[in-house]
Parts: structure tokens; C-alpha cells; sequence
């Protein structure tokens, strides 16, 4: 009888030696139908036969499909030493399964500080769909542990919202310094001590470079209109992107980022900007707006309707933005592109680790290999991109020090 047509010929898993891609594929095939017919025993073998090709991706699938078998045969303890295999494999489209049976296998065993740790693993590679499932299972399993507060930040993940903590705690800090600096007796003092003030700088007081982002406006009583002005439009620029970049890198990357960015829009206007003085955290702002810019296109993650939204923006309000700080003298647009460029290079050195990206899923191409992305995706133009960051800031600070000495 004539095999259907389309059908891919059956693999003998018996006839040793080296196996083609083509072969392993097939072989990856009849598992999946030996699993479907119940066939638990033949399924393993057939999937052990595949262990061990050099492709890390078509060993991680089979070691999920042993570890499948195994698990329905009711050899637990086995299945749960081939799903900890794959985690010893490079990284793959295999690897967040594996975290999460390996997951659901301590919550098993009453180790539920473990199962914490590898769901938490199992978030970082989830795809959008599951990340509520899996927040409500990290919501269980904090609460049956006595953390309460990780609880509903959980809980509320499962619910569909997202707790901008970092984003919000950098919003409070900025505005109680910008109005203590706007409305004290001695706000002047704080205006001095924290300022943008390029010859300070070039003197050796470094810290400046951030804690400009702490002030807006003018210390001047006939200027408060405008430093609530100025705080205002930064800080609800920063409530609008903060929250993406938060999403896209976490709490800890996403400090960091806002501070090298200022660091970096500091530098801009230390390096090319003619004011002595100067106060905001405008070009820490703009840098997250480089970061959502070259994120979104470049590593494709996958957001909520309301993150993709405003990440659709983003390009529209640089250029308006920039536009707006050519036409008028009182705008530091040295200060925005300098963290515009910082931000978008940041976001190029360094993948967004706590969304689902279309680069980090496995897209089979044409001939069957894993599709590999731009230049800038792979890790030659992330460490291109890091190197270029550093060395951009570094003359940027050679020419300041030169102008400002």
C-alpha cells in the first residue's frame, strides 16, 4: 500500500549510527504517536534514540518526550531526573517545560520553596498565555509559604495587572525632592547640592551626573509655575514608559537602566550643551524611550494590548519631542538625545528577560534551522553595542572635561 502523500517515512529506531536531521525529525514523529496510542514503552525508546544529536533543540525535545513517557508510566523520580537533563542543555524551546513539570514535581514532593524557584524560572520563558496561570500558581504557593506581600503581587499578575513597584517608588523619590527643592525655606540648598552643574563636575563631583534627575525647575520663587510644570511632563512620561521598560527587564534592570540613561543624557549636555546648569530627569526618560524604541523592534517581545500601544508611539513622541527642543533655547535636547542613544543601545546589549520574545521561540525556517536574526540580535552585536555605549560615554566625558576645566 502506498504511504499517504505527505506523510514523512518511518524511521527503523534500531539501525545504529550518526542520524540525519531528516531522520530525527521522524523519529521525534512516531514518539509523539507512540505517546498518543499509549504506547508509553515504545514511545521512550523511540525518543532515547534521539538523545544525544547535535542539535541541542532536537535533543531537549526528545528528553521532553522521555520524560513524558516515563511520567505516564509511573516512573516519577526517572521523569523528573530527564526533565532537570534539559536544563543542563543550552537554552531552548524545551526549557520552560521542562522548568515547569520540574515545578509541579516539588510542589508534589512538598518542596515548596523549590517549586517557587524553578515556576519563577518557568515565568522568565513563559509565553503571554500562560503568565497568569503560572502567576496564580507562584500566588498559591507564596501565600502556603507565609509571604503574604508576594502573594498579591502575584495574584495580581493573575488578574491581568502589573505592579510598576520600581517605576512608582522612582516617581515618589523624584517628586518629594522636586517639591522639597521647589518649596523649603532652604530648597536652594538642595537645588545646589544636586544640580547639573558642569563645572562641579569637571571638579570631580561625579554624583551630579544622576541626582539631576532628583530636581526640576528652578530654585527662583517667581519660577514655580514653571518647575510644576516641568515635574509634571516628566513625571507622567516616565508613568507612561516606566511601567514598559519594568515589564519588559524587571525591577533590577530597569533601575539600572533609568540610571545609566540619565548617567548617559548627563553626560550629552556635559560633552555639547552650552548651559552651565541644568536640573530634570528628562534624559533619563528619554532613555527608556530608546529602550521600548529598539526593544519592541529589534527582540519583538510579546506585550499586552495596552504596552504595545504606547511602545506604537514611542517614535511619533522622539520626534515631537526633539522637534519641540530644537525651536525652543530653554529645552536641553543635548541632555534627551545623549539618553536616547544611551537607552536604545542598552536595549540592543541586552534582551528583555521577563516577557516572552519572538527571537527567543524557536521559528523553524525554510531548511529547518532556527532562525537567527539581525547582526544586532546575536550576541557579537549586543556586546558591539555595550562596547560602543561605554566608549560613547567615555569621550563624551573627555570633551566635558575639556570644556568645562
Amino acid at each position: 500500500m502506498d504511504e499517504p502523500q505527505g506523510a514523512t517515512p518511518a524511521v527503523d529506531r534500531h539501525v545504529t549510527g550518526p542520524l540525519s536531521a531528516k531522520a530525527a525529525a521522524a523519529l521525534l514523529e512516531q514518539g509523539a504517536g507512540h505517546l498518543e496510542a499509549g504506547e508509553f514503552a515504545e514511545a521512550l525508546a523511540t525518543y532515547q534514540r534521539v538523545v544525544g544529536f547535535d542539535d541541542p533543540e532536537v535533543t531537549a525535545t526528545a528528553l521532553l518526550g522521555m520524560a513524558q513517557a516515563r511520567y505516564r508510566m509511573d516512573d516519577e523520580d526517572a521523569a523528573l531526573r530527564t526533565w532537570e537533563a534539559i536544563l543542563e542543555l543550552p537554552e531552548t524551546t524545551a526549557t520552560y517545560h521542562a522548568w515547569r513539570n520540574v515545578a509541579a514535581a516539588r510542589v508534589r514532593d512538598g518542596d515548596l520553596n523549590g517549586a517557587i524557584a524553578a515556576y519563577r524560572e518557568a515565568d522568565r520563558r513563559a509565553p503571554a498565555d500562560d503568565k497568569r496561570e503560572i502567576a496564580n500558581r507562584l500566588g498559591w504557593l507564596a501565600k502556603e509559604t507565609g509571604n503574604v506581600r508576594a502573594s498579591r503581587r502575584y495574584f495580581a499578575r493573575g488578574r491581568g495587572s502589573y505592579l510598576a513597584i520600581a517605576t512608582y517608588i522612582v516617581l515618589g523619590v523624584t517628586i518629594a525632592i522636586s517639591l522639597a527643592a521647589a518649596f523649603a525655606v532652604d530648597g536652594a540648598k538642595i537645588y545646589a547640592a544636586l544640580e547639573l552643574n558642569k563645572p562641579l563636575i569637571a571638579d570631580g563631583q561625579v554624583w551630579r551626573l544622576l541626582s539631576v534627575t532628583l530636581v526640576h525647575g528652578d530654585p527662583a520663587p517667581s519660577a514655580f509655575a514653571f518647575t510644576l510644570i516641568h515635574l509634571g511632563l516628566n513625571m507622567y512620561a516616565l508613568y507612561l514608559v516606566g511601567p514598559i521598560v519594568e515589564r519588559l527587564y524587571g525591577s533590577t534592570r530597569f533601575v539600572a537602566f533609568y540610571a545609566i540613561a540619565a548617567i548617559g543624557g548627563s553626560l550629552g549636555t556635559f560633552a555639547f550643551g552650552d548651559a552651565p546648569l541644568g536640573t530634570g530627569a528628562s534624559g533619563a526618560i528619554f532613555g527608556l524611550f530608546g529602550v521600548v524604541f529598539a526593544a519592541t523592534r529589534l527582540h519583538l517581545p510579546v506585550l499586552d494590548a495596552a504596552s504595545r500601544r504606547m511602545a506604537s508611539q514611542i517614535g511619533t513622541l522622539i520626534l515631537v519631542n526633539i522637534v519641540i527642543g530644537l525651536s525652543q533655547g530653554f529645552v536641553d535636547n543635548m541632555a534627551h538625545i545623549g539618553g536616547l542613544i544611551t537607552g536604545a543601545l542598552l536595549a540592543v546589549a541586552f534582551m528583555p528577560g521577563k516577557v516572552p520574545t519572538l527571537r527567543s521561540m524557536w521559528q523553524p525556517g525554510a531548511n529547518g534551522q532556527i532562525a537567527s536574526g539581525s547582526f544586532l540580535a546575536s550576541p557579537f552585536g549586543r556586546v558591539a553595542a555595550l562596547v560602543l555605549l561605554i566608549g560613547l560615554m567615555a569621550v563624551a566625558a573627555a570633551v566635558g572635561l575639556g570644556k568645562w576645566r
